[in-house]
């Protein structure tokens, strides 16, 4: 049995990975409660998505803050909400090196490629380079975050083929479909590896 495990959410674009996470939720295949959603952006969709499904959804201005200011703003809203797992869903920003310190092994993102490749780049770039070197497979990668950007242990990668005459939208697509999947798997591993360290 895995024991319900509590999500915070950080992003600041459309959150369409947490769609996933809901679903999976709503049907039962993972016992999971995404506890509260941060977004650094105000009009971010995915504060909306949080309403939709009741959560909490906490608008945090990074504006004349330092990164370490933010983030300890941010750390505290998720201990109010008892968050076990953070999960970086298209948040653009770079945490702190405390961020990723307070949070190791329990701060886990998304990065669309198959890192090691097109580490540092960000969404629909990462897809367009892929498409330019002639790729024949692509992917995403959910590894944990530490200090160093696209660099912490990975988890789980999830591959899927380059078709002939693929987009950077179709690719981005194709991609984002396997990220929720990665998410869903990845909050399975770590809530299984919890209850075993609880036990």
């Amino acid at each position: 049995m895995a024991k319900k495990i509590k999500l915070g959410i950080l992003g600041s674009t459309n959150g369409t990975d947490l769609k996933a996470i809901f679903d999976a939720i709503a049907s039962g295949e993972l016992d999971a409660e995404v506890s509260v959603v941060i977004s650094n952006r105000k009009n971010a969709y995915i504060l909306d998505r949080a309403e939709i499904h009741s959560v909490p959804a906490v608008f945090i201005s990074h504006k004349g803050k330092t990164r370490e200011e933010f983030d300890v703003e941010m750390t505290s809203v998720l201990n109010e909400h008892g968050v076990d797992l953070v999960l970086l869903i298209g948040f653009m920003r770079i945490l702190s090196a405390e961020f990723c310190n307070t949070w190791r092994d329990k701060l886990l993102n998304v990065h669309p490629s198959l890192l090691p490749k097109y580490a540092g780049g960000m969404d629909t770039n990462v897809h367009e380079e892929v498409l330019e070197n002639g790729e024949t497979e692509t992917g995403c990668t959910i590894h944990f975050v530490t200090d160093e950007v696209d660099g912490g242990p990975i988890l789980i990668q999830k591959k899927c083929a380059v078709a002939t005459n693929e987009t950077a939208e179709s690719l981005k697509t194709k991609v984002q479909e396997l990220e929720g999947q990665a998410f869903i798997e990845a909050i399975k591993m770590i809530s299984h590896r919890a209850h075993r360290d609880d036990n």
